[in-house]
């Protein structure tokens, strides 16, 4: 069983920064992709950027130049830096990732219960 969860979410002003972290524990024998996702109130939940196990990554538009995601192998842990924060990135920040469990096993998606960040003056 994989359990992800996820930390650093809240209250920032236009412009501002945030650092979410995103924490993979249980059984992990090889963790393929870790991405973020968010949901604003009333919309579909959306990709923001994605990170594959040889480094390459993948940025929504709306967030290219801004937002960085980053990964810390032996902490199984995922990181998503946000600068030059905007009030339409007000959302609930999620992380995802495919994570093979166990040697011959199939990978599979696991997600975080989601963070709250508000970007408002």
């Amino acid at each position: 069983q994989v359990q992800l969860v996820e930390s650093g979410g809240g209250l920032v002003q236009p412009g501002g920064s945030l650092r979410l972290s995103c924490g993979a524990s249980g059984s992990i024998f090889r963790i393929y992709v870790m991405a973020w996702y968010r949901q604003a109130l009333g919309k579909q939940r959306e990709l923001v950027a994605l990170i594959a196990d040889g480094g390459g990554t993948k940025y929504a538009d709306s967030v290219k130049g801004r937002f960085t995601i980053s990964r810390d192998s032996a902490k199984n842990t995922v990181y998503l830096q946000m600068n030059s924060l905007k009030p339409e990135d007000t959302a609930v920040y999620y992380c995802n990732g495919r994570i093979q469990q166990k040697p011959l096993g199939r990978p599979s998606d696991s997600w975080g219960q989601g963070t709250q960040v508000t970007v408002s003056s």
